[in-house]
């Protein structure tokens, strides 16, 4: 697999935060939709496996191969550059500033959104035969109703349901950026792949939060008729799920592989043989 450690693929991190940081708007917003677009298409692969074959658990094993094959593409998602992009501005990397950071974010957010919204609305084309059916698919059916599970249900619980989702999406950008920096983690593609894979399937299984897949979910769901509003999605789903994927991305994979792997403290036994 060629493996690499941790103080090797580190720095490739903050490399790549630093490239992200400059890249031009065009090249930005198309990564982006494309990003955006191939993780919708791979949620609504896993769903209809879950709806297919009743078991939730083999659509968690396939949904990475989306996720897999727009990292390699050389694609970006928000939960991604909210990671990288901060390493290279607390490396005080030449030209990298915070509001460069915002920007990628920003331009980052928009390219997701639109390929997410992209790929949804030929989905429900496709789930409908172009809006002419009558009776609901079953796959957009679901939708719907997780559509109205993951916003009208955490508003029954206000402050509460807020909480839930905030913390249920620092989880999943917990595991999420862990399978950013696994693409890292090899020189080959099949360790790449292995290393991407093994917590994507593990977020996905546990139904975490994921902006990205988010602005997939919701416009199909509404689509297909879930009886939540765009407010809904917004107040009680999108915006607390992008806040909890920042603070779990940045807390629990940036600052700690940092902190730990790029400034390492100086190690005890030096001053144990002083002491000696």
């Amino acid at each position: 697999m060629s493996y690499l450690a941790p103080s090797e693929f580190v720095p490739k991190l903050i490399d790549a935060g630093e490239a992200k940081i400059m890249m031009s708007t065009k090249d930005t917003l198309i990564r982006a939709f494309m990003a955006g677009a191939t993780l919708a298409l791979a949620a609504a692969f896993a769903v209809t496996i879950n709806v297919q074959t009743g078991q939730p658990l083999a659509g968690a094993i396939l949904f990475p191969v989306g996720f897999c094959l727009l990292y390699l593409l050389g694609y970006d998602l928000l939960t991604g550059v909210f990671v990288l992009c901060p390493l290279a501005v607390w490396d005080k990397r030449p030209g990298c500033k915070w509001s460069g950071v915002f920007r990628n974010w920003g331009l980052v957010f928009i390219g997701n959104f639109a390929g997410a919204l992209t790929t949804a609305i030929m989905m429900a084309v496709y789930w409908t035969y172009g809006f002419a059916a009558e009776e609901t698919n079953p796959v957009g059916l679901v939708f719907a109703t997780m559509g109205e599970a993951r916003t009208v249900g955490y508003a029954e619980y206000g402050v509460a349901g807020f909480v839930t989702v905030f913390v249920r999406a620092m989880l999943c950008n917990w595991m999420v950026s862990t399978g950013v920096v696994g693409a890292t983690m090899s020189s080959t593609v099949s360790g790449k792949v292995i290393a991407m894979w093994m917590p994507i399937m593990l977020f996905f299984y546990m139904v975490f939060e994921h902006s990205i897949v988010n602005m997939f979910l919701f416009p199909s769901g509404l689509m297909m008729g879930g009886a939540f509003s765009i407010g809904d999605y917004l107040v009680w789903n999108e915006i607390p799920v992008v806040l909890g994927n920042l603070v779990g991305g940045l807390t629990f994979t940036g600052m700690m592989l940092y902190s730990t792997h790029y400034r390492t403290s100086k190690s005890r036994k030096a001053d144990l043989k002083i002491a000696a």
